[in-house]
């Protein structure tokens, strides 16, 4: 047998196993995911993605009704009802997941708020509000998972920012939604540089216009509609279905390696 004809049969014997280890990428089978904002939106699909990945999945929201209806619909899931800016709620949602579980694998920071208000008249304690939700929970709840994760030699932490935590809105007037977000594009890539040797991995995803409890004012209006649009190269408002790889990415294996990105999914908003 030539040395050509030894390349080629290697490399015949070894596509199977490396088509095998490419389809697994995106698999979480036998891990543990804690979503946060889980009870709609873009956060109840993250959890149903997260399961049919083959994660254990366990939601948190405020509202109790709506969260245990996704829950019914993510096997081995647990919901916790819980309100991200309270520390006792923090922590009792991470010691009822290491409770039920025993691990916490992925983390997704997704409750978030929003207010379109000029600035000039923005009420100081909304703004800290907003800021409060979107940025310092976020930070406290990963600092606790974050720890544990760690300690356990490794996990992943998906935070969900937005294409306004990485430019101005502009004429859609939201100064403590753009703050905050802004501080968790930073605040991303701070923790991932911290905790990098820990084999902790810290990613944003970026979303820009989706259709959610938050979007829904803007995307039912035809003027809001035709503004978004417009700016939208792919002149559209993105599918649901259109997270879920860049989730499942950041999640999982396919992103061993990748640490401290945000990551827009933005019809190219942020291109021009």
């Amino acid at each position: 047998m030539t040395e050509r004809d030894n390349a080629q049969s290697s490399g015949t014997e070894a596509a199977p196993s490396v088509l095998a280890a490419a389809s697994d990428l995106f698999r979480l089978d036998g891990q543990v995911a804690v979503v946060t904002g889980a009870s709609s939106g873009i956060g109840a699909r993250f959890a149903q993605v997260l399961a049919g990945a083959g994660a254990s999945v366990v939601l948190a929201a405020r509202r109790e009704q709506p969260l245990r209806a996704v829950a019914e619909e993510c096997p081995s899931s647990q919901a916790i009802v819980c309100d991200v800016t309270r520390d006792d709620d923090r922590r009792r949602l991470v010691e009822g997941a290491l409770d039920r579980f025993g691990r916490i694998d992925v983390l997704v920071n997704n409750a978030g708020l929003s207010r379109v208000v000029p600035a000039t008249d923005e009420d100081v304690d909304d703004f800290s509000s907003v800021v409060g939700l979107n940025l310092t929970a976020t930070f406290a709840l990963s600092q606790l998972v974050g720890a544990q994760m760690l300690a356990a030699g490794g996990g992943s932490i998906v935070n969900v920012a937005s294409v306004y935590g990485l430019v101005a809105s502009g004429s859609l007037p939201q100064a403590a939604y753009a703050a905050s977000k802004g501080g968790v594009v930073n605040l991303t890539r701070e923790l991932s540089a911290q905790w990098a040797s820990g084999s902790v991995r810290v990613n944003a995803l970026c979303p820009g216009w989706f259709r959610s409890e938050m979007t829904a004012s803007m995307l039912d209006d035809d003027k809001g509609l035709a503004w978004i649009t417009r700016r939208t190269p792919m002149r559209r408002v993105g599918e649901p279905n259109e997270l879920d790889g860049a989730l499942l990415f950041l999640a999982g294996r396919a992103s061993s390696f990748v640490t401290g990105i945000n990551l827009p999914v933005d019809g190219g908003y942020l291109a021009i």
